[in-house]
């Protein structure tokens, strides 16, 4: 139910943005808007305006559209002529499909500069000892180094060292990472990640080249039993300190959880302590699927200080203006990388398997909005991203599409023929198709291969 209400929160906001900008600037062109429907298909609900704009909620709740007089597509009374889209100049047709897109990234950056003015709790770039033959590894990286910089950008937490790697590493697989050590000792490593597909969407970038969380240790008391899991049908309770599982002793928390991984559906048996008494009980890990992968699981996790990991955490703030500034920044970024990944895609420089649709969306919107407001928000801005840049392709039936054939317009003085955007709305349609089909196709795989 979290994910169902996540997401349609999330579609709802993004879609109303929009098509509201859509709206707002037909209005200031002085062209007459008929209909502002929240969804496609048989309209559910209605209310007309003063306006003569009905506001309607239809039955299809995957995107909206704004209904203006038009005689391309409909008889328009006669005093409705002079407020008709099609009578409108180009200039003015162009604002008007331009600012639907341009309003989500204009969301995009309200919703950062909201994130960045407010304070936002992030976790410092500090590394783990990374994986023996990984390229973090072969590049020098020790536990606990602090990442500062990749190729001489700022990195001030891990979502920018994430952004970082994945922006540099796509264009060039060798990259300069400036880490600082516990004693401020600064080094400069080479890290050569050729060969590894960062945006590969179905494996985190960062780890699959050695760079990994440094997490302190913990020790092996649990805190907390998640109800109906295989820990609490075995008896075991928060507090108790394990010892031993099959007789390998277990010094910390991570210790158990390499052992449970390894046994999906494979007795255990635990010696832990339980109020200063000696216990043993049995327990059998359940089989989850992870990453094309058969894992085991308890349902337990540790207990944790919350002081072991305040010296991980920093607070990012900035003024109003500063805010607004790195908040431009960050969107442009986004955009930019968005288009650059689909140029990728279409000289198949990346993988059709980037490509998500609205499942894995409507996951990700579950899962950020579990995480707390911060996060939601993140995510919001982030898809709005993704919308705006979509919609302004020049692909027929996309915005886009329509501010080409405006374009050509303004260019050769007469509009584009019927029968070419007869034409471009069949390849529109196909290549929309195509995309809808790879889109579902990753999310449902993705589903059934975890």
């Amino acid at each position: 139910m979290t994910t169902l209400l996540a997401f349609a929160v999330t579609l709802g906001i993004l879609v109303v943005i929009h098509e509201l900008g859509h709206y707002a600037v037909a209005r200031i062109c002085g062209v007459k808007v008929l209909r502002f429907s929240l969804g496609f298909g048989p309209v559910i609900a209605k209310r007309l305006a003063r306006n003569g704009t009905e506001w309607a909620l239809s039955a299809v709740p995957l995107g909206g559209y704004v209904k203006m007089a038009d005689e391309r597509e409909g008889e328009v009374a006669v005093e409705d002529l002079p407020h008709a889209f099609n009578r409108k100049s180009v200039g003015q047709r162009m604002a008007i499909v331009v600012a639907g897109p341009l309003s989500n990234l204009l969301l995009a950056v309200l919703l950062y500069w909201a994130l960045f003015v407010a304070g936002i709790t992030v976790l410092k770039p500090i590394v783990a000892a990374p994986t023996a033959g990984t390229p973090a590894a072969l590049a020098g990286f020790h536990n606990g180094d602090i990442i500062t910089a990749v190729d001489n950008d700022p990195v001030a937490d891990w979502q920018d060292l994430y952004w970082l790697v994945l922006k540099h590493g796509t264009k060039n697989p060798v990259m300069t990472v400036e880490t600082r050590d516990a004693a401020n000792h600064v080094e400069y490593r080479r890290l050569d990640v050729a060969g590894i597909d960062l945006a590969d969407a179905d494996h985190d970038p960062l780890a699959g080249i050695g760079l990994l969380r440094y997490l302190p240790d913990l020790p092996p008391v649990v805190g907390q039993v998640v109800a109906g899991s295989r820990a609490e049908s075995s008896g075991l309770k928060p507090g108790d300190r394990i010892q031993a599982i099959n007789g390998q002793t277990i010094a910390v928390w991570e210790d158990l959880v390499k052992i449970v991984k390894a046994s999906p559906e494979r007795p255990l048996r635990l010696n832990l302590l339980r109020a200063g008494q000696p216990l043993a009980i049995t327990l059998t890990p359940a089989a989850l699927l992870e990453t094309g992968r058969t894992i085991g699981r308890i349902g337990a996790a540790p207990r944790v200080d919350p002081a072991l990991f305040a010296s991980m955490q920093a607070e990012i703030r900035f003024g109003p203006v500063a805010a607004m500034k790195r908040a431009l920044v960050k969107t442009w970024d986004l955009s930019t990388f968005s288009l650059e990944m689909m140029g990728r895609l279409v000289i198949s420089q990346a993988s059709l398997k980037n490509i998500s649709g609205p499942v894995t969306i409507a996951y990700y919107a579950g899962r950020s909005a579990e995480a707390g407001a911060t996060a939601f928000i993140a995510f919001l801005a982030l898809i709005s991203v993704s919308l705006g840049v979509l919609n302004l392709l020049p692909i027929p039936l996309l915005d886009g599409g329509h501010l080409l054939y405006y374009f050509i317009e303004l260019i050769t003085g007469r509009p584009v023929s019927d029968r070419v955007q007869w034409v471009g709305q069949k390849i529109g349609m196909a290549l929309l198709a195509a995309l809808m089909f790879f889109a579902l196709f990753n999310d449902f795989h993705r589903l059934l291969t975890g």
